[in-house]
């Protein structure tokens, strides 16, 4: 009997889910119910780390406990800032994070895989992870040892702080806090379902955030950003880039951070990530750089259809930020993170190993000669 194939899983449903639904309601995304408009608009990081891991939007007192939670959590161990001392310069910083957090696993073992131990591993990754990524920029870079110490309480701010070395002012923390909730979140993509087959092995949590940093790390899912900033970052004028990019479609030449897998219309992140852009481009530089991508996006959308994604216009505002390029996909990781853990939870709350078939194609009936046989 002849197996129904949907290459890359494309249209199947592997499993339910509470915690998020995407493309649904003229293609929206919504967080356990809340829309993502709404959660990018008023809430913070914190406390959308903790509705996609908790269940709920936590009160006033539980936002201010989880807080102190989370950065109590910050220290970096010395063992692993050994560890991050011996990676070289030149490596990928997402090689860096897949490295250290397979570290800090065998440094700090879970236990029994159980939804609460999965929850408290990701508040761990959640506060330190950011500590990791600044400690190991700024070691790698200028050989300078960062401590985790911070007047920043939110992750937003920490995340600004320890990178670019000052304390931003509110536009910068909240354009911040947007981002990483934008990325917190997004139901069954490549990297939340490597994480959820391997907490279906009764795997440990470090693992299987382990192995979707590695899915993130490859440029079809993670780092669009990063090849979106370099070509807006190719052009000095809108015009320039309207020329340029008329050329690489007709060459077929791919431009990162356009259309999406679920989405067909439009990317709901899109316009609240790129409101922020427009926001923080102050210099008549930055101005500059944003009519390039917007003129890249108006020739995207009229030659072939396709939108700009929450990729796009989060290079732009990173850039804007300050954060060097080659962070762009370590700082999904920072946000990813959330709906990681969240889902390794939810999966072992009802768990089945996944475990999906395949159609045979290869050649039949073939029978074995011996070697001495063989010509």
């Amino acid at each position: 009997m002849n197996k129904p194939i949907h290459a890359g899983l494309r249209g199947v449903s592997v499993g339910n889910t509470a915690i998020a639904s995407v493309g649904d309601e003229a293609e929206g995304l919504t967080y356990r119910g809340y829309d993502i408009a709404d959660l990018a608009a008023q809430a913070t990081f914190e406390e959308v780390a903790y509705l996609l891991l908790y269940g709920h939007l936590p009160t006033a007192a539980e936002l201010v406990d989880y807080t102190d939670r989370l950065i109590g959590l910050r220290t970096v161990p010395d063992r692993l800032k050994e560890v991050l001392e011996r990676i070289p310069a030149s490596a990928s910083p997402m090689d860096m994070l897949r490295t250290t957090c397979s570290m800090l696993g065998a440094l700090e073992p879970e236990g029994s895989p159980t939804e609460t131990n999965a929850r408290c591993v990701t508040d761990r990754l959640l506060a330190v992870i950011p500590a990791i990524l600044a400690y190991w920029h700024h070691y790698a870079g200028s050989g300078q040892r960062i401590d985790s110490e911070s007047g920043e309480r939110t992750l937003a701010g920490f995340i600004l702080d320890r990178i670019l070395g000052g304390r931003p002012d509110e536009t910068r923390r909240r354009a911040m806090d947007a981002a990483l909730i934008l990325y917190a979140e997004h139901e069954m993509n490549a990297s939340t379902f490597t994480a959820r087959v391997c907490a279906a092995t009764l795997s440990d949590t470090w693992s299987a955030v382990t192995g979707a940093i590695g899915t993130l790390r490859g440029p079809l899912h993670g780092g669009a950003n990063e090849a979106a900033m370099a070509l807006i970052e190719r052009f000095d004028a809108p015009e320039d880039a309207v020329d340029e990019v008329n050329g690489l479609l007709d060459r077929q030449v791919k431009i990162m951070g356009f259309g999406h897998a679920v989405y067909k219309v439009s990317d709901p992140r899109n316009p609240l990530i790129k409101e922020w852009a427009r926001k923080l481009a102050e210099s008549p530089a930055q101005r500059r750089l944003f009519g390039v991508a917007e003129a890249i996006e108006r020739v995207m959308r009229e030659k072939k259809d396709l939108f700009a994604n929450l990729d796009f216009y989060s290079a732009c505002t990173y850039h804007f930020l300050g954060i060097p390029t080659r962070l762009f996909t370590p700082l999904f990781v920072c946000s990813r993170v959330a709906g990681w853990g969240a889902h390794i939870a939810e999966q072992r709350s009802d768990n089945r190993l996944i475990r999906p078939g395949a159609t045979y194609i290869g050649a039949q009936c073939r029978h074995y000669i011996p070697l001495a046989e063989r010509t």
